[in-house]
This record gives structure tokens, C-alpha cells and sequence, in this order.
């Protein structure tokens, strides 16, 4: 296993051990306050335990060669987690925004307790959330590993949720404003719902073959034209699998090419194409031309 796998690994790694710690910190704040504020937080960090443990799968595939069952390999098993954790985590913000809404218009308003103990547990989520982050950016740095990059994305995008917990149970013990936490918590709700749409339209694409992002498919196609050697290529196809683009090409040379010329020709621009795009699958077809 090289290196790159192994930093790869220990990100992910890493990553579901921080998931794990955050959902356990946040039940028992969640006991402890019954704020609504700190259930949205909770959804939040179980879904990227979810994600984490999918991150981690990935990584692992991505270093398993395709067998005779699976000859493109085994990426899809990613989209179709991912789709499965956009259900859960659409059920999910539906839940807590429907009880923060009654919470909001109920006439006695559920006391939140605790709230000091609430805190410090969202701020430990931050410090550690923060570490994690600090180490996902160097391991995807050093390896470019695009998983590792997008989860870090995610978890930075997870802050907000928290420190609106802590400004809610803030509110409550200095004010008794026991109403923000309901406000934070159909705001957080909303954000895991875009969220989980993004994800379930991202995987539900793959599953569906739609062609690779247009800007990867302007860079290919950028390369494509400048090798050199080329009279032209049609039939130019994509289609993405979990974190993996598999990349059809028909490329047009001079029929007079000994096979050699020829096959050293698109070796050259299959190499080129995996060094701008490590997480291709590249398929070239020569066709001659007179």
C-alpha cells in the first residue's frame, strides 16, 4: 500500500473517530438541555459520521483493483450510500424543524436546562472539528485526494450549526430567550436540507450516467486538442461512478502510423489526461484516417 494510501486512510480514519466522539458529546448535551439547537447539531454530526464511514469505504475501493464481477470496479456503492444518507438526512431536518415549530408557537415554551454544560460541549465540537480540518487540508495537499477534500469541506461547513447552538444557549441562560433556540434550530434544519439535496442530486447523476462536470470535460477536451499527432476525436463520452470519472475517447491519426507510433500516441495522451485528472478511468480508441 503507497504512502498517499496510507495518509488517505489515516484522514479518514481520523475522520469517523471525530464523528463518533461528536455524536456521543452531543446525546448527552442533548439529555442534559433538551435544546432543540443542539438535536439540529446532533443530526448534523450523526450525518457526517455517515459520510465519514463513506469517505473511509471510498478511499479503501479506491485502492481495490476491479475483479471479475465488478470490471469498472466498485465506486457506485459510493452514490448509492450517498442517496440513502440524503433520505435520512432530508427525514431528518423535517423532524427537528416540524418540532421547533411547535416549540415556537406553543404558549409555555419548553425550559432549556443546562445550558452552561450545553456550551462547553459545542465548544469542545469546535476544537475538534477544527483539528480534524487542519489535518484532512494537509493529507489532501500532499495526496490530492478528492475525498478527503470534500469532507473536510464538509466538516467547515459544520461550524455555523455549532456556534448558533452556543449563541442560543447563551441567549437562554443570560435572558431566558428560550424562543432563539427554536430559530437556530429551523435554521440549521434548512441547512442540512440544501445540503442533503445537493448530495442526493450529485449521486442520483452517477447512478444515472449524466457526463462528468462540464469543467472537467472542458479540460480533458483542452488536452485532447493540443497533443500532438492528433487529426482530430469524436464519440468524446463521460460518466461518473462515487468519486471515480470513467472517460471514453475516440482519437484520429494518420493511418500510415506503424502500430507502435500509434499506440505510443495515446499511451502519451491517456498519461497526460490521469496526471491533470488522477481520478479517471481513461479509454482511448484509435481510428485511422487517410
Amino acid at each position: 500500500m503507497s504512502k498517499a494510501t496510507h495518509l488517505n486512510l489515516s484522514a479518514g480514519l481520523a475522520s469517523v473517530a471525530v464523528a463518533v466522539v461528536l455524536v456521543a458529546l452531543k446525546l448527552w448535551a442533548l439529555g442534559e438541555t433538551g435544546a432543540l439547537s443542539i438535536a439540529a447539531s446532533l443530526a448534523d454530526s450523526a450525518l457526517d459520521l455517515m459520510i465519514s464511514l463513506g469517505g473511509l469505504a471510498a478511499i479503501f475501493y479506491a485502492a481495490k483493483p476491479p475483479d471479475d464481477d465488478h470490471a469498472f470496479g466498485h465506486s457506485s456503492a459510493e452514490d448509492l450510500a450517498a442517496l440513502a444518507q440524503a433520505v435520512f438526512i432530508l427525514v431528518s431536518s423535517g423532524l427537528i424543524a416540524w418540532a421547533a415549530a411547535r416549540r415556537l408557537l406553543s404558549e409555555t415554551p419548553a425550559p432549556i436546562a443546562a445550558e452552561g454544560r450545553g456550551a462547553l460541549v459545542m465548544g469542545v465540537s469546535i476544537a475538534l472539528t477544527l483539528a480534524l480540518v487542519l489535518w484532512q487540508r494537509r493529507v489532501a495537499r500532499r495526496t490530492g485526494n478528492k475525498v478527503v477534500r470534500a469532507d473536510s469541506l464538509h466538516y467547515m461547513g459544520d461550524l455555523l450549526p455549532n456556534l448558533g447552538a452556543i449563541a442560543a444557549l447563551w441567549a437562554s441562560a443570560q435572558f431566558g430567550l428560550t424562543q432563539i433556540d427554536s430559530a437556530v434550530a429551523i435554521g440549521a434544519a434548512a441547512m442540512l436540507a440544501v445540503g442533503a439535496l445537493g448530495i442526493g442530486k450529485t449521486a442520483w447523476d452517477a447512478l444515472m450516467d449524466r457526463a462528468a462536470d462540464p469543467k472537467v470535460v472542458a479540460g480533458i477536451e483542452e488536452i485532447v486538442k493540443a497533443w500532438p499527432g492528433l487529426h482530430g476525436y469524436h464519440d468524446f463520452r463521460t460518466r461518473s461512478a462515487g468519486s471515480t470519472i470513467f472517460v471514453n475517447l475516440h482519437i484520429e491519426l494518420d493511418g500510415n502510423l506503424t502500430l507502435t507510433e500509434a499506440h505510443d500516441i495515446g499511451a502519451g495522451l491517456k498519461r497526460a489526461i490521469l496526471e491533470a485528472y488522477p481520478e479517471t478511468d481513461v479509454i482511448i480508441h484509435k481510428d485511422p484516417v487517410r
